[in-house]
């Protein structure tokens, strides 16, 4: 894990993730979910071997989708030429969004030197807490197992912030009706979403977005690819396996996974050599959409190097064929 990333290959990053946003935009409220899935991985994964890295996908979402694509776990991916990397990424974050016309869709990538990323496939599913640097130092790992309560108070004090005043992510699934009935009950407001814990995580990581945790069950890809922009925004995360079938639990025994052992973002993704990407697809609180105007479309994007803290806006103007 000592081989360098180029500050040029991690401003190279945005351009998968806008080629993929700028394929995906198309598709917004069509309702074809498989074929907007499709475009936006074709246009990344074309991008993404014009790089000159050696890459890897680390884990993808074939467990979760039940569909071969280039960006499954395993996947080489780069043009071969530069060094060996670890990769994470997402065409669509919040594919539903995007084909119901609704906000919050994003198109992510992260990229770290090999070793770097945590890969436990085939696992598909794990519970994830997010917190932002104000309350890093927060979230030890007895949160994973305490009440939803203990762990909000002790945010609420890490943010100096009244509990009625904190504002805590969770997806809308039947999984999460006693957590959000926890949460609710402790007076703190509840931000639900349907799709997106990606984007979740990096509002809650980013201090210009009202959202202050996140908390919940969802796609090991998407903690891993979360970890990537949450260490580099200098928040912390804590993750564990919580397989959700029968099947899914058989495979994790059968892979020799430790199901209780709790990770945190150093362990999620090791070092700083981390370059972290994002472009907004459909308009939300974190990034702007993809907007076309006839022969030149116009994207928002985020690059966060870890190791420096920087974080890049980059409004891009991109020439197309008029249709």
């Amino acid at each position: 894990m000592s081989e360098r990333i180029s500050p040029n290959l991690g401003l190279s990053l945005v351009r998968v993730t806008e080629a993929a946003a700028l394929a995906a935009g198309r598709w917004m409220g069509c309702g074809n979910d498989i074929l907007a899935t499709h475009m936006a991985t074709d246009a990344m994964v074309c991008t993404f071997n014009t790089l000159d890295v050696n890459g890897c996908i680390v884990i993808g979402e074939e467990g979760r989708l039940g569909v071969d694509s280039p960006l499954n776990s395993g996947k080489a991916i780069g043009n071969g030429k530069g060094p060996a990397m670890d990769i994470v990424a997402d065409p669509i974050d919040g594919t539903s969004l995007l084909i119901k016309g609704k906000p919050g869709a994003v198109s992510v990538a992260g990229i770290a030197p090999k070793g770097s990323m945590w890969s436990p496939y085939p696992a598909i599913y794990m519970e994830k807490i997010v917190v932002c640097a104000d309350a890093a130092d927060a979230l030890v790992p007895e949160c994973m197992d305490a009440p939803a309560a203990w762990t909000i108070a002790l945010v609420a004090r890490a943010m100096d912030k009244p509990v009625r005043d904190l504002v805590v992510f969770v997806l809308d699934r039947p999984r999460h009706k006693d957590l959000i009935a926890e949460i609710q009950a402790t007076g703190a407001r509840v931000k639900s979403h349907a799709h997106g814990d990606i984007a979740g995580a990096l509002m809650v990581a980013s201090n210009d977005v009202n959202v202050d945790i996140l908390m919940g069950i969802g796609g090991i890809s998407e903690g891993v690819i979360a970890a990537c922009g949450v260490k580099s925004l200098h928040g912390a995360m804590l993750g564990r396996l919580s397989p959700q079938t029968a099947e899914e639990r058989a495979a994790v025994r059968t892979a020799e996974f430790d199901t209780k052992k709790i990770l945190t973002c150093d362990e999620l993704v090791k070092g700083n050599n981390i370059y972290f990407a994002a472009t907004g697809i459909t308009g939300g609180a974190l990034l702007s959409g993809v907007q076309y105007h006839g022969n030149y479309a116009e994207t928002t994007s985020v690059i966060i190097r870890c190791e420096t803290g920087t974080r890049r806006i980059v409004h891009t103007e991109h020439l197309i064929s008029a249709e």
